[in-house]
């Protein structure tokens, strides 16, 4: 694909089932119901100037550029903070309206460098657009007095610049800052002509504030006051390739903006299903391995360690590899060969390493490292549920009222997903955290947890039975649910059994270390708080009870009618981005794709 910026239009989008069909400049448009007016016309092919506005972020208006003109209604409004109206008549192209945008962009020129021929955001940078679009071609202010121009640059982040002579204090960073990624780092200090983005206290910059380097700033960023180094260096992209960051589970989906075959940098594309325009400092920034010299590039070949390498063709390097491994398997058979497939890689390529080696090789000598942290969540989950895989994706986060994380820590672990989290929680959702660590969603800026059951390590089948004793026993169990969805006999057997008072959070509080009152009241939260949804990583994976804690997890959700909708379900948190489907295309010696077993039963 060739170079072409994300669309934005301007506000998040709307969530409502209900239709609202209105006007803009004589174009009927219909959308749902709390849409804004500057999104509606957005999608029905129109572009109303803006400045301060981002679909990443809820709307501020405080730009002004976007002021539209509305039938029956007084004054300009914005169009980014006024909802649409059913049989609203809706104008964003008036004389009226061009005077006021010129009159507010002209304030804005005056007070920024007219540098745009050497700017590093030269033709991508939305200030310059929106001077186009509005018709400036001069401004009548003139540009003495007071100004920002001296202000000094910031250079102190290893990734990204910090440019305030040429910010227009839109605020777009700071609600980036608060609202995608959560970690509230920069503010807008001072008032009027004194406003100004501030990372922190006074005196710090960006590298000894709170930034973590998401990026999430210079993605929401209008013009060059926040701009890559990498940009600054190299120029601006000429096209973009669609691809999948591999550094941990989440599987983000990025733009790779690239000039010829070298990588400019890595934006996160707004479609992707998992991270959804976010990014974590890993793979927004981290890529230099792509461009860096010391990467293999070419086939090489040698007869022994001790020799050098050597560059050869493909084709050589083909029928060398091939003559070698058909040479092992004449003088050792063929369990003599065998191959590891990545979790890092997309499920056509695995598929055909398990091929290769049980059909070119002739054995089932095939394993992955999916066999560490998703085995238990395969073996747990196929007996519970009959399938071994996760019930939500992670939009499904944002409709949970109860979230218990048990062994994993999102924050370091799964960074893009834990800010997605932090804002549901942030929204009023409650949490629960079953963890020996105080890791930081247990209490972080804006975030506490409701419980924090810091249990003995290895006591995780204790803590979840004991909530499930809890649940049983007082009544919480959803039977309409159970009845209806599940095996009725097999639920009885499984509530006499945790019914016991060998598993009551009194008789365990010993051996788990969790105070009895404390486990009680989480279990009470998760089973009555509405919409329930359980988050596990390798801390319950990868441990001698992975399969039994996975397993009483799941019966968990089915016990309380957690499971089936959006909001609630039985989540794994996986070490790599596609560990599911390497398992899922038969990653392991005794399981073929799609689970069936090597000896056909």
């Amino acid at each position: 694909m060739g170079y072409e910026p994300q669309a934005d239009f301007g506000t998040p989008e709307s969530r409502s089932d209900v239709a609202v069909t209105l006007t803009i400049d004589g174009r009927a448009v219909t959308v749902p119901a709390g849409t804004s007016v500057m999104r509606a016309a957005a999608e029905c092919g129109g572009q109303i100037p803006k400045l301060c506005a981002t679909d990443s972020v809820k709307a501020f208006g405080s730009c002004r550029m976007c002021l539209v003109e509305v039938d029956g209604m007084r004054g300009t409004p914005a169009s980014c903070t006024t909802p649409v109206g059913e049989g609203m008549v809706v104008h964003t192209q008036t004389p009226r309206l061009q005077r006021l945008r010129k009159g507010v962009m002209e304030l804005y020129i005056s007070d920024h460098p007219l540098d745009c021929l050497t700017c590093s955001a030269n033709n991508d940078c939305e200030l310059q657009d929106t001077a186009a679009q509005v018709g400036l071609r001069d401004v009548r202010f003139g540009y003495d007095g007071a100004n920002h121009l001296g202000a000094a640059l910031d250079t102190s982040n290893p990734y990204f610049d910090f440019d305030p002579s040429k910010c227009i204090a839109c605020s777009r960073c700071v609600r980036a800052c608060d609202e995608v990624q959560g970690t509230l780092a920069l503010t807008i200090d001072g008032r009027g002509f004194a406003s100004k983005v501030s990372a922190g206290q006074a005196g710090d910059d960006f590298l000894s504030s709170e930034c973590v380097s998401c990026g999430a700033c210079v993605q929401a960023c209008p013009t060059a006051t926040l701009q890559e180094k990498a940009v600054k260096e190299i120029g601006k992209p000429e096209r973009a390739v669609i691809t999948t960051c591999a550094y941990c589970g989440v599987g983000c989906t990025f733009r790779a903006e690239m000039r010829g075959e070298q990588l400019v940098r890595m934006v996160p594309w707004k479609d992707g299903k998992a991270n959804r325009g976010h990014s974590c400092v890993k793979g927004r920034f981290a890529w230099g391995y792509a461009n860096h010299q010391d990467r293999i590039t070419q086939p090489m070949i040698r007869d022994s360690v001790d020799d050098p390498w050597r560059v050869v063709s493909w084709d050589e390097a083909f029928s060398y590899t091939a003559n070698k491994l058909n040479a092992i398997k004449a003088a050792h058979g063929a369990r003599a060969l065998g191959g590891i497939t990545s979790s890092r890689c997309t499920n056509e390529e695995v598929w055909l390493v398990q091929k290769l080696i049980r059909s070119g090789f002739g054995s089932n000598n095939v394993d992955t490292c999916a066999r560490v942290c998703h085995s238990p969540t395969g073996y747990g989950l196929s007996k519970t549920f009959g399938t071994s895989a996760g019930t939500q994706d992670f939009d499904s986060v944002m409709d949970a009222d109860v979230v218990m994380v048990i062994g994993a820590n999102p924050t370091d672990g799964h960074p893009v997903f834990a800010s997605r989290l932090k804002r549901r929680l942030r929204q009023g959702a409650k949490l629960i955290v079953i963890d020996p660590r105080r890791i930081d969603l247990v209490r972080s800026p804006h975030i506490q947890a409701d419980y924090h059951l810091p249990l003995q390590p290895g006591t995780n089948v204790a803590v979840l039975t004991a909530i499930a004793h809890t649940i049983v026993t007082e009544g919480l169990a959803d039977e309409a649910f159970i009845r209806e969805r599940c095996d009725w006999d097999e639920y009885q057997d499984w509530a006499a059994f945790v019914s016991q008072d060998r598993h009551s959070p009194e008789t365990l509080e010993p051996v788990t270390r969790v105070p009895a009152a404390y486990l009680r009241a989480a279990a009470r939260l998760y089973a009555t708080g509405g919409n329930g949804a359980i988050y596990y990583g390798l801390g319950v994976t990868e441990h001698s009870q992975g399969s039994s804690t996975v397993m009483s997890i799941a019966n968990l959700a089915m016990a309380t009618g957690n499971i089936g909708r959006r909001g609630v379900g039985v989540n794994p948190l996986r070490g790599q981005n596609n560990v599911q489907g390497s398992c899922d295309m038969g990653s392991f010696p005794h399981e073929l794709p799609g689970y069936r077993h090597i000896s056909g039963s």
